[in-house]
């Protein structure tokens, strides 16, 4: 279901700009404040509110609490209002805000150029059959998405991708060519993950870039945000001693960390990094 369906109107647009903007909270001010007519709060399955809609004389306006709290002002002037309460499950509606937004990015950003490597494609299917065996539905974290041939895999291969990348073409290029689903998809800054997703059983992180001196800094903030979000997690590199960097991340967040040699890619996906969780 989209956001209009579950909050039972004809349709909505939300009030932050962007998936990025979900955590802002002068967005939940600038709702507090509006001029509105009619109002609609939803609640999730344990009647935590994820999401508000206030009526105008030019639409619905929404606002969603998936990254943030709403304030007491807000649910003040939701209650002056004498508005309705809905409810769904909180997975439906988080569902519903990724759909929005992935469309809005879609319709506001140009594709990148084609970039699926249809070698990479059967490599990835190989790495993750190897490795986690067919799904059965489970949500699964791709970090740094792309244009999503990682994303494709695992809906393949069973599982559920929650695909996130900060790269609007590349998001464009894969939801244009279905490769990212709308309801799966999210840009944002991989530095911060975890402000916008909960935690998940498992991720992939497929040819993390080149970690240099340059670039090892992004790329620790990344991975520490990464195993923040997902528990076992899978991660590809090109070298040997990236591979030995991201070890140490691992390490570092309490991982057991697997090294294993890919043969069957020279360069992508050529060293794979199993980030295993520590037995309890």
């Amino acid at each position: 279901m989209n956001a209009a369906e579950i909050l039972e109107v004809e349709d909505v647009a939300f009030i932050e700009p962007s998936f990025s903007a979900l955590t802002d909270p002068v967005y939940t001010d600038l709702l507090a404040t509006g001029e509105w007519d009619e109002g609609r709060l939803l609640l999730d399955e344990h009647e935590e509110p994820v999401g508000v809609a206030f009526h105008e004389p030019g639409g619905w306006i929404a606002g969603s609490f998936l990254c943030r709290p709403p304030s007491v002002s807000l649910i003040d002037r939701f209650e002056e209002v004498n508005g309705e309460i809905f409810q769904d499950d909180r997975a439906v509606w988080a569902a519903a805000v990724r759909e929005y937004f992935s469309g809005k990015l879609l319709c506001g950003v140009s594709p990148a150029i084609e970039d699926l490597n249809l070698t990479r494609h059967d490599i990835l299917t190989e790495v993750i059959a190897d490795t986690w065996g067919r799904g059965n539905g489970e949500p699964c974290i791709d970090c740094c998405c792309g244009s999503g041939v990682g994303s494709l895999v695992l809906r393949e291969q069973g599982y559920t991708p929650l695909s996130y990348d900060n790269d609007p073409a590349l998001l464009a290029r894969g939801l244009a060519v279905h490769r990212l689903l709308p309801e799966e998809t999210m840009c944002l800054d991989a530095t911060i993950a975890s402000a916008y997703l909960d935690r998940v059983p498992l991720g992939i992180g497929v040819m993390m870039g080149e970690i240099n001196t340059f670039s090892q800094e992004m790329w620790q903030q990344i991975a520490a945000e990464f195993f923040a979000v997902a528990g076992e997690v899978l991660i590809t590199v090109g070298t040997g001693t990236e591979a030995q960097i991201v070890k140490s991340w691992g390490e570092a967040a309490g991982r057991l960390v697997e090294i294993r040699e890919n043969t069957s890619d020279p360069f992508y996906d050529h060293w794979i990094c199993i980030a295993h969780l520590e037995p309890e």
